[in-house]
Order: C-alpha cells, then structure tokens, then sequence
C-alpha cells in the first residue's frame, strides 16, 4: 500500500513539474488583432517539426473570409523539393472569443480544433509569429518568400525570451 502511494505521489510529482514547465513558456497572443488585415497568402519562413509538415518545402498558408463567418484555411507545401508533389489541406478556422480576436481555433478534421495563438505581429501585418497552448508547436510566417535577416533575429530573440527554444526551428525552404 505504502509503496503504490509512493507511485502514485511521485506521479503527481512529475505531472505538476511538467505542468511548471510548461508554463515558463510565454504564449500570450498580440492585443490589437484585426482578421481581415490577417487575411491574405503567407509564407512559412521557419517551423518546429511537426508530423503534418514534415518533409514539407514551399509552404504557404492563405486566408480568407467564408460566408458562415469563419475562415477559410488552405496550407500548400511541396513534398521534399520545390519540383516535388504539392501537399495541400484545406481547413477552418474560428475566433471562440472576439475579446481576444488573436486567439483562433482551426481545424483541419471534422470537429477537432488546435490552438492557433497570433503571439508576435508586425504592425503592417507583414510578418508574425503564430504559437498554441502548447510550446509545440511554432511558427513564423511573411508575406514574402524571404524575410530579412534582421528581421528574422529579431524574432528569434523574441522568442527566445518567451521561453522557446530557437534551436528547434526549421528553416523552410521557399
């Protein structure tokens, strides 16, 4: 009995020093957020590795309004190579609450909505950095093929201090 409770004890504890973690990892989302500014082609300059990426070059992500209220969401990549196989998916997306515009939910499959928080963005809307409740997922994006250099330092330490790590990205070839 005693050494189940330690189990279990040292369970709890592992949970909450995850959950401690996590929560050093700044994901907090832009204040002033316009959707229809948003709207529009993007270019992913730099990702974390994710399944539904992966291998994926050339990637874009178009936004546009839909008659029902909610977004219309297309990602497009090139399998392997810019020559390769175009990928494309199609999905939606939501803002649950319009106090908080920049918070979106998308999703991609039926009913199952991911997290699609707008934490860093150029007063222009010409660049951002899109996150999730998760440290995860990351993503910055253009709305050009190519990002500055400056720029795209800049970025990175502002992603650093929210708590990511940089090291992680992947640069995405356009």
């Amino acid at each position: 009995m005693i050494k189940n409770l330690s189990l279990v004890l040292v369970g709890i504890l592992i949970m909450l020093s995850c959950k401690a973690q996590s929560q050093m990892i700044d994901n907090s989302v832009v204040k002033d957020f316009e959707i229809e500014r948003y709207l529009g082609k993007w270019y992913e300059i730099a990702r974390y590795d994710h399944r539904f990426e992966r291998g994926l070059v050339g990637v874009t992500a178009t936004y546009s309004l839909r008659d029902d209220g909610m977004i219309n969401v297309v990602n497009a990549g090139f399998k392997g190579s810019l020559s390769g196989k175009q990928s494309v998916s199609t999905g939606k997306a939501k803002i649950p609450d319009m106090s908080v515009p920049s918070k979106l939910k998308v999703s991609f499959f039926l009913f199952f909505y991911g997290d699609y928080f707008v934490m860093e963005l150029d007063s222009n809307y010409q660049w951002a950095v899109v996150g999730s409740s998760s440290e995860n997922y990351l993503w910055i994006l253009s709305r050009t093929p190519e990002m500055d250099p400056a720029v795209y330092n800049d970025l990175l330490g502002r992603i650093k201090k929210r708590g990511y790590d940089v090291e992680k990205l992947i640069r995405v070839e356009q």
